[in-house]
């Protein structure tokens, strides 16, 4: 913990750290799509809060509201599309609610549940994370001044892609009913993409 935290201050952002400052709680049950938004969150400056369900969300936002909610529109316990509504409904309410997915057609139903943009997946520009975040966050939580664009690309360690998988096997293994298939082939279809 620095100084500036200690004393419930939280520094400014920089044009290299264009986050910094800010607490991201990611909703997202691939630990390969996670691992790709840590990398992004740590090159951006921000801190990251991570669930795997909507029950590990809330208990989450039972405790602190995040200045972003990245949430993956498919999760194993229900729609993200049911918390983003329920964030969009909270106060105080979170800067900047985003839904993402791999299905593009996902982006309409996260934004009537009242998130305001979506991030298509997968998650491997630096500079789209960064800007949309910033489009929807307050003036003064934005960096000042011209910043270069930074066109990182990001790669998230294949070790995450490999757990996905084995956790697709897992379900599947323990309880093969049409729920868990349903949940399984559109997990499997994500990170396919």
């Amino acid at each position: 913990m620095d100084e500036l935290t200690r004393y419930g201050m939280t520094p400014a952002p920089t044009a290299q750290r264009p986050l910094l400052g800010l607490t991201i709680l990611v909703v997202e049950d691939s630990r390969y799509a996670s691992e790709a938004m840590r990398l992004m969150c740590l090159h951006s400056g921000a801190r990251l809060r991570r669930a795997d369900s909507l029950t590990a969300a809330r208990r989450h936002l039972a405790i602190y509201r995040p200045s972003v909610a990245l949430i993956d529109m498919g999760l194993p316990d229900g729609s993200g599309a049911e918390l983003i509504g329920e964030l969009a409904e909270m106060s105080p309410r979170a800067p900047a609610i985003l839904g993402t997915s791999a299905d593009g057609f996902a982006e309409t139903i996260a934004i009537a549940a009242g998130a305001d943009a979506f991030l298509l997946k997968p998650h491997d520009s630096l500079a789209t994370f960064q800007e949309t975040i910033l489009a929807h966050l307050p003036k003064e939580q934005q960096p000042g001044g011209p910043r270069a664009i930074n066109q990182t690309e990001i790669s998230a360690d294949l070790i995450g892609f490999r757990d996905d998988l084995a956790h697709v096997a897992e379900l599947l293994r323990r309880n093969p009913n049409s729920d868990v298939r349903n949940y399984a082939s559109q997990f499997l279809a994500g990170i396919a993409q």
